[in-house]
């Protein structure tokens, strides 16, 4: 995939993983657009990156995902990159969730890390067919492949993002879209919270190896633990997750 000359749509990238991919993209001579919840983040991120454009918008309003596309495709009709990068997480006890007075709590994760990348999947793959070059980047988790079992929504919705990946790449396989899934280890972002994952491999290592091999034309690829998860046997899978909960199973009593 050549990464200069084009514009490009990132989701959640005023910081952590799509910020880094906004700096690539950058470097490589494409135009950035990134949207978020938070104007305070954007015009941090616009700080650092002058020529970035930011738009706000909160992805999981079906409202602001459809305001974002004709935003988009109004002042940006170039536009031929769309990466789905936002999202969120929370780790809980099923037995101590109050799932009766609490759904919309837990209902936000499917919402932001599925429903809202299916819509703007849908909304801008018909534009991008009839782009000379296009993209749509994917970003999902090696918890897709290995759920953690303390982060269960979150595990279900980056699986099904995976699956409607796949799906979504053999449709467009007769167009000019290029259908990418980016399945990221614990990177060290402020996903879930902040410090939770100081432990995990540093951003900026992550997607220079990312857009490696991005330029290489790989259409699947994790990083580290996450690459190793995408090619696990189901023994290798459940062994993995059960470790993984005895692990961390205190983290939420």
């Amino acid at each position: 995939m050549n990464l200069s000359g084009n514009t490009v749509l990132i989701t959640g990238g005023a910081s952590g993983i799509g910020f880094a991919f906004a700096e690539r993209f950058i470097k490589a001579g494409s135009k950035v657009i990134v949207c978020g919840r938070r104007e305070t983040k954007l015009q941090e991120a616009k700080e650092k990156h002058p020529e970035l454009i930011t738009h706000v918008a909160d992805v999981s309003s079906e409202a602001d995902r459809a305001n974002l596309f004709d935003w988009v495709l109004t002042n940006y009709p170039e536009v031929n990159i769309l990466v789905n990068n936002a999202g969120i997480q929370q780790r809980y006890n099923i037995l101590e969730a109050n799932a009766k007075d609490d759904w919309s709590y837990f209902n936000q994760e499917i919402i932001a890390n599925m429903e809202a990348p299916m819509h703007l999947v849908m909304l801008f793959a018909p534009y991008f067919a009839k782009k000379e070059t296009a993209a749509i980047i994917n970003v999902t988790s090696g918890l897709g492949f290995t759920p953690m079992a303390i982060a269960p929504i979150y595990s279900a919705t980056k699986a099904a993002m995976h699956s409607f990946t796949v799906s979504i790449r053999h449709q467009l396989s007769d167009t000019s879209v290029q259908v990418i899934e980016v399945a990221p280890p614990a990177v060290n972002t402020d996903l879930g919270g902040v410090g939770l994952h100081t432990f995990g491999t540093p951003v900026d290592e992550f997607a220079d190896a990312i857009f490696e091999r991005i330029k290489a034309g790989s259409l699947e690829m994790g990083y580290a633990r996450s690459e190793k998860a995408r090619k696990m046997s189901r023994e290798e899978i459940d062994e993995s997750v059960a470790g993984m909960y005895e692990n961390m199973k205190d983290s939420i009593k």
